[in-house]
């Protein structure tokens, strides 16, 4: 299946200076490039085909078969811009365009044609017409094979193209060899020019394919993160439950029967209810203790899942453990952060103690370019459009006495610098 004409949310590409081109996806940027490659196949056939002409015969006749050429080429440039659409299945295929580029390719390889062989002119004329019996065949078919899917169609239409060429030249008295010569020109030119196609084509999908396997990859590991929360949440409130419900049943029990005991089990269902209250506060809220090794090394492995570089610099061994939760849900928030709002191709994360400080920095190359060319910040750490990681990040860090920054650096980098001070009895560690 081909994937939407356009770069997916998660289309990974490292951006580069900004610009027009700067803010196109991978996947943007190869076809603009096939795109553009194939209308610079114009202006080819046009100096290769019609320019020369001009030094081969008269100007008036130069000049309208130059004036052929360029039509044709022109045709060609508007066909495949209308089958690469139809390859991203943006359009329908262009059958039309398709049979109209046909009938003007073979309308004037016949012309060239009959003016070889049966025209006034002299040696340079027929030279000339030949050259352009060859050439345009050749344009034609290699763009023909843009409009058509399988290894059998294109094949279809380059042996069309060749075995034309052959036929044609029969009728008109042109000997067996001259006429198989001028067929193996249109298998190269021809034949060379629809593997081309094929090739930018199937490059062009290729591209699409994996960035939408990318996307996959990206939305798969923040729904692993997701499963992990849910599974601390059932930790929370798995057992809890089990217990609120043994407890009522014995207490419903023991009221039927009349004991006073009844009340001494609701009295403990009531402690384990606000309990679980308030560790499933702590969890939603972020307040119960990660481990800063671990969500180093859990941020790593999510990256590399989705296909982003990531290198992880220090060691965060021998850090009090409130420092290494507060730490470690920066970590966790920017790693979600980067595959949820950036664009990002490669991410680094370092912590390093120095003068009595834990500074923990994760860096990645994912800013995403807005239309008038601006640099907002991912939205959502940043808080834009209702996202709330910045200031859950502060309120973190902020009761461990530490500092957060986060902003663009240069052009295309995203930067997140939490500092945390060491308490005085762990002054040894820094």
């Amino acid at each position: 299946m081909r994937a939407p004409g356009g770069s997916g949310a998660a289309g990974r590409d490292t951006v580069g200076s900004g610009g027009w081109w700067g803010r196109k996806s991978t996947p943007g940027k190869v076809e603009t490039y096939t795109r553009w490659s194939f209308h610079f196949f114009a202006v080819i056939e046009v100096a290769a085909i019609g320019l020369p002409l001009f030094a081969q015969v008269g100007v008036g006749t130069a000049t309208w078969m130059a004036a052929v050429v360029t039509v044709h080429a022109l045709i060609c440039s508007a066909t495949a811009s209308r089958a690469l659409d139809w390859t991203r299945d943006r359009r329908a295929q262009p059958l039309r365009l398709l049979w109209f580029l046909g009938s003007v390719t073979v309308l004037i390889a016949v012309a060239a044609l009959v003016l070889r062989e049966r025209g006034p002119g002299d040696d340079q004329v027929r030279a000339a017409a030949s050259t352009l019996f060859v050439g345009v065949l050749s344009f034609g078919a290699g763009t023909l094979t843009l409009g058509v899917r399988g290894r059998r169609q294109v094949l279809a239409v380059v042996t069309g193209a060749v075995g034309g060429a052959m036929v044609a030249q029969l009728p008109l008295g042109v000997a067996a060899p001259a006429a198989l010569g001028t067929g193996l020109a249109v298998l190269f030119a021809g034949g060379g020019l629809a593997f081309t196609a094929a090739f930018s084509v199937w490059l062009l999908d290729a591209v699409y394919e994996l960035d939408e396997a990318r996307e996959t990859r990206a939305r798969l590991a923040v729904a692993e993160e997701r499963l992990r929360f849910g599974r601390d949440l059932h930790d929370v409130m798995g057992r809890n439950l089990s217990v609120i419900a043994l407890k009522s049943e014995l207490a419903v029990q023991l009221a039927r029967r009349g004991r006073a005991e009844a009340v001494e089990q609701m009295i403990e269902v009531q402690r384990i209810a606000r309990e679980s209250q308030r560790e499933v506060r702590d969890v939603v809220r972020g307040y119960r203790e990660a481990d800063l090794r671990l969500e180093l090394a859990g941020a790593q492995g999510v990256l590399a899942a989705a296909g982003i570089e990531c290198e992880v610099t220090g060691d965060a061994a021998g850090l009090p453990v409130e420092v290494q939760s507060a730490l470690g849900w920066v970590v966790r928030e920017a790693t979600t952060n980067v595959l949820r709002h950036g664009d990002a191709g490669r991410c680094v994360v370092g912590v390093r103690v120095a003068e009595g400080r834990v500074v923990l920095t994760v860096e990645n190359d994912g800013v995403k370019m807005g239309d008038g060319g601006e640099r907002p910040g991912p939205v959502g750490l940043t808080g834009e459009n209702g996202g709330s990681g910045l200031v859950g990040l502060r309120e973190r860090l902020t009761a461990v006495g530490g500092e957060l920054e986060a902003g663009t650096v240069g052009e295309d980098r995203f930067r997140v610098v939490a500092t945390v001070p060491l308490p005085d009895v762990t002054g040894a560690v820094a």
